[in-house]
């Protein structure tokens, strides 16, 4: 049975009368970590829910803004932690070392993004079968990964993510669909990798979108990437082309049956 969550705290969460979204820390079902869940406070229609997976930086301002605009757009999201002990990096040292913990324990990302799932389908205005999973960077290829893994997701969006794999999309184990956005001037990123991933998903026969944005760089959705760029010295850019195009095939990837 569907419960309403404890978006009774409305006020306090919101920050006072007139505010558009609503959000809370929460944990998440068995211990499994922690999120920010996020819902428009005059929602009252059932509606997707959206996992947002956040860069190798961690949960912070950008992740949860991410989610807060998916809230905006009349979505349910939740923006799930999948670092430990809520760590936030403020150095590209500090965040390869805590997506490398990650990546070394696969079956506890899991874990977590089965747990956002779980407490999603719980929400009073979430449809249980459309429940998304959205990543940028880090992020990317973590949802790219659970498709690949089956997961009863109904579609993985990825903006930016690594695209490599060591186990493909095989034919027949995702039911959900696929969306990626990616920049043709991202190092990281290489052609080789654009192209095994349209050569795997389309054997695999699930329905694939793919947007390839000319002389995009990496982190072109993110408005602090060439901030971040000049500082660490990363080829990241933001582009705000590439935003607006990617955002609205987002939209339109969750909107659409």
């Amino acid at each position: 049975m569907k419960r309403l969550t404890a978006f009774l705290c409305l006020l306090l969460c919101a920050g006072g009368a007139g505010a558009e979204v609503i959000e809370q820390d929460i944990k998440l079902p068995g211990g499994a970590g922690d999120g920010v869940l996020f819902m428009d406070d005059d929602l009252d229609r059932i509606t997707a829910g959206v996992i947002v997976v956040h860069e190798w930086w961690g949960l912070n301002d950008y992740a949860r803004n991410r989610a807060r605009l998916l809230a905006k757009e009349g979505y349910v999201a939740l923006a799930v932690n999948l670092y430990e002990q809520g760590q936030v990096a403020s150095h590209p040292k500090d965040a390869k070392a805590f997506m490398a913990q990650a990546q070394a324990n696969p079956e506890r990302t899991t874990a977590r993004i089965n747990a956002a799932k779980k407490l999603l389908r719980e929400q009073q205005y979430v449809d249980d079968d459309r429940v998304f999973a959205v990543g940028y960077c880090f992020g990317g290829g973590v949802v790219l990964e659970q498709a690949r893994q089956g997961n009863d997701l109904a579609g993985v969006a990825s903006f930016h993510g690594p695209l490599g794999t060591e186990q493909p999309l095989q034919s027949g184990t995702f039911a959900g669909k696929v969306l990626v956005a990616t920049g043709q001037a991202d190092p990281m990123v290489p052609a080789e990798q654009v192209s095994a991933l349209v050569q795997e998903m389309t054997a695999a026969g699930v329905a694939f979108q793919l947007l390839s944005f000319p002389g995009v760089q990496h982190g072109f959705t993110n408005p602090r990437a060439d901030q971040l760029g000049q500082r660490f010295e990363l080829p990241l850019a933001y582009d705000g082309h590439a935003d607006d195009i990617s955002w609205g095939a987002l939209k339109d990837f969750i909107d659409t049956p």
